[in-house]
């Protein structure tokens, strides 16, 4: 029906089934079946023949206006297929929680743009779970997990290690200590992340191993809020030490802190998708190149070390 909608569209154009057929490079019998057939098929006339001049009837006009919508949906539709084949369009889908997108995402966005400055980025934020679920779903293209994933059906790329260290306001009692360990953390005001978020799972099996009970004052899923809150309530915080840059800390008044203890919250920062046939070549070069640029990181690294 779409090749007659068009067809029609330019015999209402031309005004003519003649001047039509030579547009369209059809001889004038065939041209006549095609609009008839589409008559047919809508059980409605769509001109009024008067002798050799064709007249819209008024559901004529409502099927123009649609052949008109469908010419434009065509025309953007072939362009869209056009610009995947020639490799302009890139467009990913990307699931994070909200601590991945204040950190770890920014220099990630940044350095895909720099090469692909015409790159549209669509981004879902929630848990964990959610995350996995998101790209398990097909929500998302890839997603970026504070944790190594196994999972059958999913592909799971660790990027960077992590633990979590002490940060405190650099006035707090615990900053002129040598040596802080891990029961100092005992009654001590605190704020950490809310329930359901991988990091509070983490700071909980720490507390619960230790048999640490501290002063809980707030529970906040973002890391920028738990930031800026640390000197205000004059509390402290367990954060990964990834995040803790010194410009950071040094904006905000605060140190850190670290506590041999906390290795054990070590994690793994991680990038999982679906099958790898199944993703767009945005998709793949995203993970490509974000996999590069950590590898570099890691060799910058050890090269400092």
């Amino acid at each position: 029906m779409f090749e007659e909608l068009d067809m029609f569209a330019v015999v209402v154009e031309q005004s003519s089934i003649n001047q039509a057929s030579k547009l369209l490079n059809l001889s004038q019998p065939a041209l006549s079946r095609k609009i008839a057939k589409l008559e047919d098929q809508l059980g409605l006339q769509l001109f009024n023949r008067r002798g050799k001049r064709l007249e819209l009837t008024s559901i004529g006009q409502i099927v123009y206006t649609f052949a008109l919508e469908q010419r434009q949906q065509q025309l953007k539709f072939m362009q869209t297929l056009a610009h995947y084949r020639e490799g302009d369009q890139i467009s990913i889908n990307l699931g994070a929680s909200l601590t991945t997108l204040q950190t770890t995402l920014p220099p990630l966005v940044n350095a895909f743009m720099e090469r692909h400055p015409a790159a549209e980025i669509k981004l879902i934020t929630g848990k964990t779970h959610e995350i996995v679920s998101y790209v398990r779903d097909k929500r998302v293209d890839v997603g970026i997990v504070a944790s190594s994933i196994n999972q059958p059906g999913l592909n799971c790329i660790p990027l960077f290690d992590d633990h979590l260290e002490l940060v405190i306001p650099s006035s707090h009692p615990l900053a002129d200590i040598e040596d802080v360990g891990i029961e100092q953390l005992q009654g001590l005001p605190m704020i950490i992340f809310s329930t359901g978020t991988w990091y509070r799972k983490l700071t909980d099996d720490l507390f619960h191993r230790w048999g640490i009970m501290p002063d809980i004052r707030m529970e906040i899923d973002s890391f920028e809020a738990i930031v800026r809150l640390i000197p205000t309530c004059k509390a402290a915080a367990l954060l990964p030490k990834s995040y803790l840059r010194p410009q950071l800390l040094s904006d905000n008044g605060l140190v850190d802190i670290h506590i041999p203890a906390l290795i054990e919250t070590r994690r793994t920062t991680s990038l999982i998708y679906g099958q790898a046939s199944e993703l767009s070549k945005a998709a793949s070069r995203w993970i490509d190149e974000t996999e590069i640029l950590f590898r570099r990181l890691e060799e910058e690294k050890s090269k400092k070390t």
